[in-house]
């Protein structure tokens, strides 16, 4: 039985990171992949839809090529081609995860990976008739359970392929759908309503809470509605799901009490009566659930809370010897939230004194048009904790390289302790801003100030003096609004 100082059980963005840093220093590695190296991110999540929504920000640019001077005629989207595309992309970059592994010297098994005892690792393959062979037995020192989340699935609305599809046959569709239904107002749902709406479909957003994006800025979610409904996407909020109906055509989803629409003579809402809503399409996007299943989890003292581990901050369980990162330990679900733990798992095996995650410093960002990106506190938390806050805010209208991009809607809004000026939170719509993130995340992580954003110099013309002057707004200092 070969022996490893780690096995990762997991090639996602957490695990294949957590196997390159660990063989960095000088450990023995080996990574245990039943699928796809780069998880679901890579090849079923961030990385397609990305490809899949610029394709349609290149169509919407071309349908609005008039407002630049220039001329087109006949533009026609070919869907086989872009879903072409983005698995191209996906490919490409899962080829490239396979080549730093091999470069970084760590052992890849193909295989489903589970923990027997005594830190054993058995690897099951599965043959064309998809039967199981004899697993293979290896030995770790210590294991990293990277093994993600798959989609939640509510009974009576199970996805079959067809009608009812998960992110996955979102992505690969068989043709063209003229309406869709999409439950669930995160990032997911957001994204494909966004690349879908783009593309001529009818649209509906589903939404069990009171407002679409929940864990963000409320003053951000409700400029994202504006936003959206301005490009003729329907929202439906405080829906509660009722019967789901089939038909050769198409669907039916009945919703229930406590519906919430706007208003069309003004901008606010009011009680829906029941009613049933029609569609080509149902996308479910509803959350997802740890993969814990058939970890041999049994086999160890580790811990579940809502069926996801529970890990100390330097990603150890209740098993000494034995960490887990990623989706698998819970919220929030972000690829690179999961390779930040991944380092620290490997960083604490080797030795080494790693920090912490503050989880108010991982930015979150969706990337539709417009883009919504944050980190830190919302306004409304800010409160709820007891500070005292300053709060500045710029519109994207008073932003020169906004307005020359032809990108004149959206805001930046920071949020300050008054006390101490520390930065509490950053929440930004409109266009690029989830490129823009980085300078406040990097911010929160050096404990800035508002004089050290104050007195740093932003480039001229850049949509990054929106932030410079968004911190000035807070202080009653900004210049251009």
């Amino acid at each position: 039985m070969e022996q490893f100082d780690l096995v990762v059980i997991g090639g996602g963005p957490g695990g294949y990171v957590a196997a390159i840093r660990a063989a960095q220093l000088g450990q023995k590695v080996a990574l245990v992949e039943s699928q796809h190296l780069g998880g679901i991110c890579l090849n079923w999540g961030c990385i397609p839809t990305k490809a899949l929504l610029r394709s349609a920000e290149m169509l919407h640019f071309a349908q609005n090529m008039s407002d630049y001077g220039i001329t087109c005629k006949d533009i026609k989207f070919d869907l086989a081609k872009m879903v072409e595309r983005s698995r191209k992309v996906s490919a490409q970059l899962s080829g490239g995860i396979k080549a730093l592994l091999k470069k970084n010297k760590v052992t890849v098994f193909e295989g489903f990976g589970s923990i027997a005892a005594g830190k054993v690792v058995n690897i099951t393959r599965h043959c064309e008739q998809s039967e199981a062979t004899q697993p293979i037995k290896i030995k770790a020192t210590n294991v990293i359970l990277a093994t993600g989340a798959s989609a939640r699935k509510l009974q009576g609305y199970e996805p079959d392929g067809k009608l009812v599809w998960t992110y996955k046959e979102a992505m690969l569709p068989d043709s063209m759908p003229k309406s869709l239904i999409i439950v669930g107002s995160g990032a997911i749902g957001i994204e494909f309503a966004s690349f879908y709406r783009t593309l001529g479909a009818e649209v509906t957003v589903v939404e069990a809470q009171d407002r679409i994006l929940p864990v963000e800025d409320k003053e951000i979610s409700d400029l994202a509605r504006k936003e959206f409904e301005k490009q003729g996407i329907k929202f439906i909020t405080s829906a509660k799901l009722g019967a789901l109906k089939k038909a050769k055509d198409g669907l039916s989803l009945a919703l229930s009490s406590g519906l919430m629409q706007r208003s069309q003579e003004s901008s606010e809402t009011i009680a829906s009566s029941p009613r049933e809503i029609h569609a080509d399409r149902l996308i479910m996007a509803v959350g997802i659930v740890a993969n814990t299943e058939k970890l041999g989890l049994e086999n160890t003292k580790i811990k579940l809370d809502r069926g996801h581990i529970v890990t100390n901050e330097y990603m150890e369980t209740a098993e000494p010897g034995i960490y887990a990162i990623g989706d698998v330990t819970g919220a929030p679900w972000l690829a690179h939230k999961a390779s930040h733990e991944g380092i620290i798992a490997a960083e604490k095996i080797a030795g080494l004194k790693p920090h912490p995650i503050i989880k108010t410093d991982i930015p979150g960002c969706t990337y539709s048009m417009p883009q919504i990106a944050s980190i830190g506190l919302t306004e409304e938390a800010a409160k709820a904790a007891g500070y005292e806050l300053k709060i500045g805010r710029f519109p994207f209208i008073g932003n020169g390289k906004a307005i020359a991009l032809g990108e004149p809607n959206g805001l930046v809004k920071t949020i300050f302790d008054a006390k101490t000026g520390e930065l509490l939170g950053a929440h930004m719509i409109g266009a690029e801003v989830t490129e823009l993130v980085q300078g406040f995340a990097i911010g929160k992580q050096m404990e800035a100030t508002e004089l050290d954003f104050m007195h740093t110099i932003f480039p001229h013309p850049t949509l990054s003096e929106m932030m410079h002057e968004s911190v000035l707004a807070a202080y009653g200092r900004a210049v251009h609004f």
